[in-house]
């Protein structure tokens, strides 16, 4: 007789509300450093730089200073959707020759369908590090959006970063997932494999810490010397001769000549509501073309989301990518090591703000001066000369980032965004039809099955779907799993949520990560 056994989860984490804003992140040490701005009457802006920062030091390989990302901002006072724009960019020095085509294969290692480049040159060690965005973009967050000195505002992370990395069973996996990566390297083999093995939790259940090198010292440069020292300072004398010595093509100029820029948002009139997303070089184009292909495919939604419904999600997704992938030249990305903020502060001021350092510890190039951890960018190109995404001096790839702000026809706001690489496009589109087409609030929308479709044939569905929905998705498309939404986002994205109704926010840190957290002000 044959059996089988499976592991049953039970994941729920509740909707939090607060009348004086709150914030949404994946760790919750970074939520509550963005909450505490806001007590000290800092606004959204603010707080989405607090815990950005933060999250740097706690989730060190998901982003950081070393990597780049977009920011939706809603300004009440103007009642204005603006972009901040700080994507990772190509050093000036860059040639396609830089990544020879292995002949064969793609590059799978990171999960891109991209073809293989020798070495893997695009994907992890000095080459594969692209111009950092960060700081810039969130320098001229604070100077055009917040409130607060950017020294107050980074105060918390430097605190952590004095302290370390806190060491859990999730951060000691995160680690021991990557180990086999980090010890190619020394200054990063050193740091978190300093005798060989990955770190471990303290067995009492205690909060251990890992040292990060010069990272403290170097939030303290910034908090002092402010964030252009990284471009034109002093911390940039620090880090230019380290990218040299690990053999980038990244230079002073490199530094010296980055823009990060606020542009007008894309957006979309979706039936009585306004949608506003990051601009072509995100996912955001995909988003505006899932929601309009979804008006015309689901023209009047039912009251609870139905077998129709799932299918017409499918419909939308399947259209979609591909036209994104014929069109826009955008990366399969299966895995992605991004990290996404949302907040809202009592004037009604909201934040989408996606961040990332791509993969897994970015590059796993460390600079021992500084102890930055470099973004891996440059897999964002297609290695392939020629193509509209093509490697080439001085360009901005694009990235599957898509930081959601929109505006029901009731009035009420929310943000939405996500990490997960491919998959963070079709988690943030079904969540904001949820919230949209159901008027779902912030919890039931965390909680809603979803599907993914993200560039392949393969449709996956959760497991919580009903068992009517799943089969008739199985029965519509012959290529399907169902999978747990399980303690990794690697499946159906890692999404965060705000939604203010009648002057109240509430938000939502979707299961599946145990760091992500709500804190309200």
């Amino acid at each position: 007789m044959q059996t089988s056994a499976q592991e049953h989860w039970q994941i729920h984490k509740p909707q939090v509300s607060g009348e004086h804003g709150l914030v949404a992140s994946q760790h919750y040490l970074a939520s509550k450093a963005g909450s505490q701005i806001l007590q000290k009457g800092g606004n959204a802006v603010d707080a989405a730089i607090a815990t950005g920062l933060m999250l740097g030091i706690v989730e060190p390989w998901m982003s950081g200073i070393g990597g780049g990302g977009y920011m939706t901002v809603y300004n009440a006072k103007q009642d204005r959707v603006q972009v901040v724009e700080f994507g990772m960019q190509a050093p000036q020095a860059t040639s396609p020759f830089d990544y020879p085509l292995a002949g064969d294969g793609t590059n799978s290692a990171d999960s891109f369908n991209w073809p293989a480049v020798i070495n893997d040159a695009n994907i992890h060690g000095p080459l594969a590090a692209a111009i950092p965005g960060y700081l810039k973009g969130m320098d001229l967050a604070n100077q055009t959006f917040g409130t607060l000195p950017f020294s107050t505002l980074i105060e918390p992370a430097c605190q952590q970063a004095e302290l370390g990395l806190p060491l859990d069973w999730y951060s000691c996996s995160k680690i021991n997932l990557m180990a086999r990566g980090l010890r190619q390297y020394r200054t990063t083999r050193e740091t978190y494999l300093s005798d060989g093995l990955p770190p471990a939790p303290n067995a009492e259940g205690l909060l251990n810490h890992l040292p990060l090198g010069s990272l403290a010292e170097t939030y303290r440069q910034i908090q002092s010397e402010g964030p252009e020292s990284f471009y034109t300072g002093a911390l940039s004398r620090k880090i230019i001769p380290d990218l040299v010595q690990a053999g980038s093509k990244i230079s002073q100029q490199d530094l010296s000549q980055y823009q990060a820029v606020v542009n007008a948002p894309l957006s979309l009139r979706y039936r009585e509501h306004d949608v506003y997303v990051s601009g072509p070089l995100t996912a955001g184009p995909s988003i505006i073309a899932a929601l309009q292909t979804l008006s015309s495919r689901m023209p009047q939604p039912a009251a609870v989301p139905d077998e129709d419904t799932y299918l017409a999600f499918a419909d939308s997704l399947y259209s979609s990518y591909s036209d994104r992938l014929l069109n826009l030249g955008a990366g399969q990305g299966d895995s992605g090591n991004t990290s996404h903020i949302c907040c809202i502060d009592k004037e009604g001021n909201i934040v989408s703000l996606t961040q990332t350092i791509m993969s897994g510890f970015g590059s796993r190039i460390m600079l021992p001066d500084s102890g930055i951890l470099m973004n891996n960018g440059m897999m964002w190109f297609d290695p392939r000369p020629g193509g509209p995404n093509s490697v080439l001096a001085g360009r901005k790839p694009l990235c599957n980032m898509c930081p959601v702000i929109g505006r029901k026809s009731n009035g009420d706001w929310f943000a939405v965004g996500a990490c997960g690489g491919r998959k963070i496009f079709p988690a943030v589109f079904q969540i904001a039809s949820f919230i949209m087409d159901f008027d779902m609030d912030a919890g039931q929308a965390a909680h809603q099955p979803r599907i993914d479709v993200s560039g392949t044939e393969m449709l996956s569905m959760m497991s919580a779907l009903p068992e009517n929905i799943m089969r008739r998705l199985k029965h519509q498309f012959p290529e399907h799993r169902v999978r747990p939404n399980g303690v990794s986002p690697n499946l159906f994205a890692l999404p965060q949520l705000v939604l203010q109704t009648q002057g109240i926010a509430h938000g939502a840190c979707f299961i599946p990560s145990p760091h992500a957290c709500v804190s309200a002000a």
